[in-house]
């Protein structure tokens, strides 16, 4: 049940969060003649990398994480699988990202945003209008922080000095569940209600 989103401008295409079988996104890419030129993970968990193999597989595209998470890609102990009955892992990341990175598909770009807190090395996808937040902000609710690496005090950090800055319309697209907005995240979400 993780959202993974498939991007696209012109001709050239990114996928965030590929946490499960993916066989819907290859034909679309092959279908529409698009060029894989990134996957990116929000963060470690096996739940967002399952699908990276295949994808490289099929495309070559580079694998791209941030450096605090990059363990979880190979190791199923730090990515959660083990202890879920698999031994899920992901080809290493050819690229590693951080704060204030610039990821372009033609003319558009999207800018990294360090939104540690669910796991170490979270991060968040920002282009004007949208967020793609990982696992560090859903709808009326925040991520977990109670698994290996999660720190409370650092999500909510990460929300409010580096999400809450956000224009209030901007459009929250979620690891999980369904989209909102920086604005509706503001007023209703009872986690925030401290911030």
């Amino acid at each position: 049940m993780t959202n993974c989103y498939l991007l696209w401008s012109s001709q050239e295409a990114g996928v965030i969060d590929p946490g499960g079988p993916v066989s819907e996104v290859v034909d679309f890419i092959k279908q529409r003649g698009l060029a894989l030129k990134w996957i990116v993970n929000t963060h470690g968990h096996a739940d967002h990398i399952v699908g990276n193999r295949r994808l490289r597989n099929e495309f070559g595209a580079p694998i791209l994480i941030h450096e605090r998470d990059r363990k979880m890609l190979l190791e199923p102990t730090a990515n959660l699988s083990v202890f879920i009955g698999k031994g899920i892992t992901s080809p290493d990341a050819d690229k590693l990202l951080k704060e204030g990175d610039l990821l372009s598909l033609d003319s558009e770009v999207l800018r990294i945003i360090d939104t540690p807190g669910h796991t170490p090395g979270g991060i968040s996808l920002a282009t004007p209008g949208l967020l793609f937040a990982g696992d560090t902000l859903f709808f009326e609710s925040i991520g977990r922080t109670d698994l290996p690496g999660g720190d409370h005090g650092q999500l909510l950090k990460s929300i409010r000095e580096r999400l809450m800055t956000l224009p209030p319309e901007t459009i929250v697209l979620p690891g999980h569940g369904q989209t909102t907005t920086i604005e509706h995240e503001s007023r209703y979400n009872p986690f925030l209600a401290t911030l």
